[in-house]
């Protein structure tokens, strides 16, 4: 199946959505990497404001390079998700309802995903100067000292997507 879907239809959609499924997704993400979720999460547990609302976002594991004129980003690619596999189980419980990346996931990130019923969406890796095509507004909004691994909030338009593991466990990875 096909969706195109915005990011504040993903938590209605989840339940539907399928291993294998595409997803052409619109609205507001927040990219974040290694050193800018080891910060979101030390933020929890410090019981310090947070760069944005956990509640119903995406995670894009990204970090833009700077745009050329007439873009809002240079590439933007995604990066290998396992990297933050130690960070997402609580991100996942925290109410984050979906995360972009590359590749595998480990158990306990499958578990989370079932558990809080969100997905785990793949984009091409390797075509970060297309996947750019897709994001009109780029802003930091957090960690501007990370540089390219600064949260951003991204404004995606028709970014093309693979449901990699569904709420129910489906995962492309295991077929």
């Amino acid at each position: 199946m096909e969706y195109k879907l915005n990011v504040t239809q993903l938590r209605a959609y989840a339940e539907n959505l399928k291993a294998g499924d595409r997803v052409i997704l619109s609205g507001k993400v927040f990219t974040s990497r290694d050193a800018a979720h080891k910060r979101i999460t030390e933020a929890i547990e410090n019981h310090t404001e947070l760069p944005y609302d956990l509640k119903d976002a995406v995670i894009y594991y990204a970090g833009p390079t700077p745009a050329p004129a007439g873009l809002a980003v240079g590439s933007c690619g995604p990066t290998t998700s396992g990297r933050m596999d130690v960070f997402a189980p609580l991100l996942l419980d925290k109410g984050v309802v979906a995360m972009v990346g590359k590749g595998e996931r480990s158990k306990p990130v499958c578990d989370a995903i079932v558990r809080n019923k969100a997905v785990y969406l793949c984009a091409i890796g390797g075509a970060g100067a297309l996947a750019s095509k897709c994001i009109t507004d780029c802003r930091v909004i957090a960690y501007d000292d990370l540089g390219c691994e600064s949260v951003k909030e991204l404004q995606f338009c028709d970014f093309p997507l693979t449901v990699a593991i569904d709420c129910t466990g489906g995962n492309l990875f295991e077929r």
